[in-house]
């Protein structure tokens, strides 16, 4: 069943078009990552979705109802924001009731729901505890638990770790992926973080000025690439770009490929100066200059010992290498 469907969204701001006609189904159960860099409208898009925004033109549908008139409250949606939006006059457990007794839910149907989101966000030790009194990552799964208490269709999450470390941001990481298997639900995530998006997501949906660039499983956004933007965007360290001319005279194509992909090589094709290396132990990072000036990224397993200065010459296997015409559009190798 399909759980959200768009159809044709656009958003205007005054005369500035910050949706251009996106289209796009979620299934029910999919969890689905918006992700891009800031200003790409992924939040606009969002607030759309839960009706926070109007669309300009377009169709909403959440579990196959028409939304476009229907107020947020009435949409069936759970939402968590990048601030947490906890009322710091109530306790834990008052801040995930608050919705419900709001609704006129029975006493039990409210105790119950509240018992079942705190156990699975290990919340219990902090119920009676005020949002002053717990630390950023609390406070966000009590923001996570709210949404849960109410039991929605459709969850939304709007940059939801950005205020936390980045321990922090990898432990809520794994509790909200937990979190989606337990419940089964579908979701929604915004974030211009392409590690959230990897880690997380069944179906990615690229997006740039408002438009959607590819949508795909995080494998295959990463291996097949529409586009240089979506290339570039996805993975750490980021792809590699170099003028084919430094492999093929005259070629006026755009090579691509993939830090992780290079190896040093006495006979490869590329040639290049360290100015950098990052050790991290498990990993090395080199950076280098090709022979026309542009930074290349080496990523090796491992630890190596590479100085600064060395003359490295670098080569790939055939199949991991990308082009692409001037225009930024994936092209035959």
């Amino acid at each position: 069943m399909t759980a959200l469907k768009l159809n044709g969204v656009n958003k205007k701001f005054g005369r500035v078009q910050v949706l251009n006609d996106i289209s796009l189904e979620v299934e029910e159960g999919e969890f689905v990552v918006f992700v891009g860099p800031s200003g790409c409208g992924k939040s606009t898009l969002l607030r759309v979705i839960a009706g926070l925004e109007d669309a300009s033109s377009g169709e909403v549908f959440i579990a196959g109802e028409k939304m476009n008139l229907t107020p947020p409250a009435r949409r069936g949606i759970g939402m968590v924001f990048q601030s947490y939006a906890l009322y710091p006059h109530l306790d834990v457990r008052g801040n995930m009731a608050l919705a419900l007794k709001q609704e006129r839910q029975p006493k039990s149907v409210i105790e119950e729901r509240i018992t079942e989101a705190s156990r699975m966000l290990d919340l219990d030790a902090y119920l009676d505890r005020r949002p002053s009194e717990l630390s950023g990552g609390q406070r966000q799964r009590v923001a996570i638990g709210r949404a849960i208490v109410r039991q929605p269709k459709l969850f939304l999450f709007d940059e939801p770790l950005s205020n936390l470390d980045a321990a922090l941001r990898m432990n809520t990481r794994i509790e909200i992926s937990n979190l989606h298997r337990q419940l089964n639900a579908t979701m929604i995530y915004v974030t211009h973080d392409q590690t959230e998006a990897m880690t997380l997501a069944d179906k990615i949906v690229v997006l740039r000025d408002g438009w959607i660039e590819q949508v795909g499983s995080p494998m295959q956004l990463y291996n097949d690439p529409a586009n240089q933007f979506v290339a570039g965007f996805l993975g750490s360290p980021a792809m590699n770009f170099l003028p084919a001319s430094l492999l093929n005279a005259g070629d006026e194509r755009i090579f691509g490929i993939r830090p992780e992909d290079l190896v040093i090589a006495a006979n490869g094709p590329l040639a290049a100066k360290v100015t950098h290396v990052e050790h991290l132990g498990g990993d090395t990072n080199v950076v280098l200059e090709a022979s026309n000036g542009t930074p290349i990224t080496l990523r090796l397993f491992g630890q190596h010992d590479i100085g600064f200065g060395a003359a490295l010459k670098l080569g790939f296997p055939a199949g991991k290498a990308f082009y692409f015409d001037s225009d930024g559009k994936r092209v035959a190798a």
